[in-house]
Protein backbone atom coordinates (compact mmCIF):
# COMPACT_ATOMS: atom_id res chain seq x y z
CA UNK A 1 0.00 0.00 0.00
CA UNK A 2 1.36 3.42 -0.98
CA UNK A 3 0.96 5.70 2.04
CA UNK A 4 1.77 8.70 -0.16
CA UNK A 5 -1.00 8.00 -2.65
CA UNK A 6 -3.57 10.83 -2.87
CA UNK A 7 -6.95 10.07 -1.29
CA UNK A 8 -9.71 8.84 -3.53
CA UNK A 9 -12.43 11.32 -4.37
CA UNK A 10 -16.19 10.82 -4.54
CA UNK A 11 -18.50 13.34 -6.16
CA UNK A 12 -21.92 13.97 -4.63
CA UNK A 13 -24.57 15.76 -6.63
CA UNK A 14 -27.51 16.75 -4.49
CA UNK A 15 -30.64 18.43 -5.73
CA UNK A 16 -34.38 18.25 -6.08
CA UNK A 17 -34.01 17.02 -9.70
CA UNK A 18 -37.58 18.00 -10.53
CA UNK A 19 -36.79 16.98 -13.23
CA UNK A 20 -33.14 16.15 -13.83
CA UNK A 21 -31.89 17.58 -17.14
CA UNK A 22 -28.77 17.75 -19.30
CA UNK A 23 -27.38 20.68 -17.33
CA UNK A 24 -27.10 18.43 -14.26
CA UNK A 25 -25.51 15.61 -16.25
CA UNK A 26 -23.00 17.85 -18.04
CA UNK A 27 -22.01 19.50 -14.74
CA UNK A 28 -21.48 16.10 -13.09
CA UNK A 29 -19.41 14.74 -15.98
CA UNK A 30 -17.28 17.88 -16.25
CA UNK A 31 -16.68 17.88 -12.49
CA UNK A 32 -15.78 14.18 -12.56
CA UNK A 33 -13.12 14.83 -15.16
CA UNK A 34 -11.87 18.17 -13.81
CA UNK A 35 -11.45 16.97 -10.21
CA UNK A 36 -10.49 13.33 -10.90
CA UNK A 37 -13.55 11.92 -9.13
CA UNK A 38 -13.84 8.15 -8.88
CA UNK A 39 -17.59 8.45 -9.45
CA UNK A 40 -20.50 10.82 -8.94
CA UNK A 41 -23.43 9.82 -6.74
CA UNK A 42 -26.70 11.64 -7.41
CA UNK A 43 -28.76 12.08 -4.25
CA UNK A 44 -32.32 13.35 -4.85
CA UNK A 45 -33.55 15.45 -1.95
CA UNK A 46 -36.18 13.74 0.16
CA UNK A 47 -38.03 16.57 1.91
CA UNK A 48 -36.25 19.83 0.97
CA UNK A 49 -36.67 22.55 3.65
CA UNK A 50 -36.05 25.33 1.08
CA UNK A 51 -39.05 24.18 -0.99
CA UNK A 52 -41.66 24.52 1.77
CA UNK A 53 -44.89 25.88 0.31
CA UNK A 54 -44.01 24.79 -3.23
CA UNK A 55 -45.37 21.65 -4.81
CA UNK A 56 -42.56 19.14 -5.32
CA UNK A 57 -42.92 15.93 -7.33
CA UNK A 58 -42.94 12.78 -5.18
CA UNK A 59 -39.52 11.43 -4.11
CA UNK A 60 -40.25 8.14 -5.88
CA UNK A 61 -40.87 9.82 -9.23
CA UNK A 62 -37.78 12.03 -8.92
CA UNK A 63 -35.62 9.06 -7.91
CA UNK A 64 -36.87 7.06 -10.90
CA UNK A 65 -36.10 9.90 -13.32
CA UNK A 66 -32.54 10.19 -12.02
CA UNK A 67 -32.06 6.42 -12.12
CA UNK A 68 -33.14 6.28 -15.75
CA UNK A 69 -30.96 9.25 -16.70
CA UNK A 70 -27.68 7.95 -15.24
CA UNK A 71 -27.88 4.24 -16.00
CA UNK A 72 -25.76 4.43 -19.18
CA UNK A 73 -22.79 6.10 -17.43
CA UNK A 74 -20.67 3.65 -15.40
CA UNK A 75 -19.26 6.53 -13.35
CA UNK A 76 -22.71 7.70 -12.20
CA UNK A 77 -24.84 6.22 -9.43
CA UNK A 78 -28.07 7.24 -7.68
CA UNK A 79 -28.71 6.97 -3.96
CA UNK A 80 -32.00 6.98 -2.03
CA UNK A 81 -30.22 8.10 1.16
CA UNK A 82 -32.23 11.30 1.60
CA UNK A 83 -35.48 9.85 0.31
CA UNK A 84 -35.44 7.20 3.04
CA UNK A 85 -34.54 9.66 5.80
CA UNK A 86 -37.46 10.98 7.85
CA UNK A 87 -37.93 14.72 8.27
CA UNK A 88 -36.25 17.48 6.29
CA UNK A 89 -33.20 16.76 4.14
CA UNK A 90 -30.15 18.68 5.32
CA UNK A 91 -26.79 18.56 3.54
CA UNK A 92 -24.88 18.27 6.81
CA UNK A 93 -26.65 14.98 7.64
CA UNK A 94 -26.03 13.61 4.15
CA UNK A 95 -22.32 14.46 4.29
CA UNK A 96 -21.96 12.76 7.67
CA UNK A 97 -23.68 9.65 6.30
CA UNK A 98 -21.45 9.66 3.21
CA UNK A 99 -18.33 9.90 5.37
CA UNK A 100 -19.45 6.76 7.18
CA UNK A 101 -20.01 4.97 3.86
CA UNK A 102 -16.74 6.21 2.31
CA UNK A 103 -14.32 6.82 5.21
CA UNK A 104 -11.23 6.64 2.96
CA UNK A 105 -12.50 9.16 0.40
CA UNK A 106 -12.56 12.92 0.09
CA UNK A 107 -16.05 14.23 -0.70
CA UNK A 108 -16.75 16.77 -3.45
CA UNK A 109 -20.28 18.18 -3.32
CA UNK A 110 -21.43 19.45 -6.72
CA UNK A 111 -24.15 22.08 -6.84
CA UNK A 112 -25.39 24.94 -8.98
CA UNK A 113 -23.87 28.37 -8.45
CA UNK A 114 -27.14 29.78 -7.08
CA UNK A 115 -27.20 27.19 -4.28
CA UNK A 116 -23.45 27.63 -3.87
CA UNK A 117 -24.00 31.31 -3.17
CA UNK A 118 -26.54 30.48 -0.43
CA UNK A 119 -24.28 28.06 1.42
CA UNK A 120 -23.90 30.43 4.38
CA UNK A 121 -27.62 29.98 5.12
CA UNK A 122 -27.35 26.18 5.31
CA UNK A 123 -27.82 24.33 8.58
CA UNK A 124 -24.55 23.90 10.56
CA UNK A 125 -22.61 25.67 7.84
CA UNK A 126 -19.23 25.30 9.59
CA UNK A 127 -19.67 21.53 9.80
CA UNK A 128 -20.83 21.45 6.16
CA UNK A 129 -17.72 23.32 5.01
CA UNK A 130 -15.42 21.04 7.01
CA UNK A 131 -16.95 17.80 5.70
CA UNK A 132 -16.55 18.32 1.96
CA UNK A 133 -15.05 20.26 -0.90
CA UNK A 134 -17.67 22.21 -2.86
CA UNK A 135 -17.86 22.56 -6.63
CA UNK A 136 -20.07 25.38 -7.87
CA UNK A 137 -21.20 24.72 -11.44
CA UNK A 138 -22.03 28.15 -12.86
CA UNK A 139 -23.37 29.64 -16.03
CA UNK A 140 -20.81 31.67 -18.02
CA UNK A 141 -20.82 35.23 -16.70
CA UNK A 142 -21.64 34.29 -13.11
CA UNK A 143 -19.88 36.72 -10.74
CA UNK A 144 -18.62 34.99 -7.57
CA UNK A 145 -16.97 38.14 -6.13
CA UNK A 146 -19.48 38.81 -3.34
CA UNK A 147 -19.57 35.17 -2.29
CA UNK A 148 -15.79 34.84 -2.21
CA UNK A 149 -15.43 38.05 -0.20
CA UNK A 150 -17.88 36.72 2.41
CA UNK A 151 -16.00 33.43 2.49
CA UNK A 152 -12.64 35.16 3.01
CA UNK A 153 -14.10 37.29 5.80
CA UNK A 154 -16.03 34.64 7.75
CA UNK A 155 -14.51 31.25 6.84
CA UNK A 156 -11.01 31.87 5.39
CA UNK A 157 -9.80 28.40 6.42
CA UNK A 158 -12.29 26.81 4.01
CA UNK A 159 -11.31 28.86 0.95
CA UNK A 160 -9.24 25.95 -0.49
CA UNK A 161 -12.41 23.78 -0.30
CA UNK A 162 -14.31 26.00 -2.77
CA UNK A 163 -14.12 25.52 -6.52
CA UNK A 164 -16.03 27.19 -9.36
CA UNK A 165 -16.23 26.28 -13.04
CA UNK A 166 -18.42 27.26 -16.00
CA UNK A 167 -20.96 24.85 -17.46
CA UNK A 168 -22.65 26.30 -20.58
CA UNK A 169 -25.49 23.73 -20.48
CA UNK A 170 -26.70 25.17 -17.16
CA UNK A 171 -28.80 27.63 -19.14
CA UNK A 172 -31.35 24.78 -18.99
CA UNK A 173 -33.50 24.85 -15.85
CA UNK A 174 -35.94 22.47 -14.18
CA UNK A 175 -38.34 25.36 -13.60
CA UNK A 176 -38.49 26.09 -17.34
CA UNK A 177 -39.00 22.41 -18.17
CA UNK A 178 -41.94 22.15 -15.76
CA UNK A 179 -43.47 25.29 -17.27
CA UNK A 180 -43.03 24.00 -20.79
CA UNK A 181 -44.78 20.72 -19.96
CA UNK A 182 -47.65 22.58 -18.31
CA UNK A 183 -48.01 24.80 -21.40
CA UNK A 184 -47.78 21.87 -23.83
CA UNK A 185 -44.43 22.99 -25.27
CA UNK A 186 -41.69 20.53 -26.35
CA UNK A 187 -38.94 19.50 -23.92
CA UNK A 188 -37.13 17.02 -26.18
CA UNK A 189 -33.33 17.56 -26.18
CA UNK A 190 -33.45 19.47 -22.89
CA UNK A 191 -33.21 16.24 -20.90
CA UNK A 192 -32.54 12.54 -21.54
CA UNK A 193 -35.20 10.81 -23.61
CA UNK A 194 -35.72 8.27 -20.81
CA UNK A 195 -36.68 11.12 -18.46
CA UNK A 196 -38.94 12.77 -21.03
CA UNK A 197 -40.78 9.49 -21.55
CA UNK A 198 -41.17 8.97 -17.80
CA UNK A 199 -42.69 12.46 -17.46
CA UNK A 200 -45.24 11.45 -20.11
CA UNK A 201 -45.92 8.04 -18.59
CA UNK A 202 -46.39 9.42 -15.06
CA UNK A 203 -48.27 12.49 -16.34
CA UNK A 204 -46.02 14.85 -14.39
CA UNK A 205 -46.16 18.69 -14.37
CA UNK A 206 -49.42 19.03 -16.33
CA UNK A 207 -51.70 19.97 -13.44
Amino acid sequence: MNINAPPKRIGIMGGTFDPLHYGHLVAAEMARHEFALEKVIFIPTGNPPHKVGRRVTSPGDRYEMVKRAVRDNRFFEVSDLEILREGYSYTVDTLKDMHELYPQHELYFITGADAFREIFTWREVQSVLSLSHFIGASRPGFDPHEFLEELKRDYPEFLPHMHLFDVPALAISSTDIRSRVKEGKPIRYLLPESVRLYIEEADLYRA
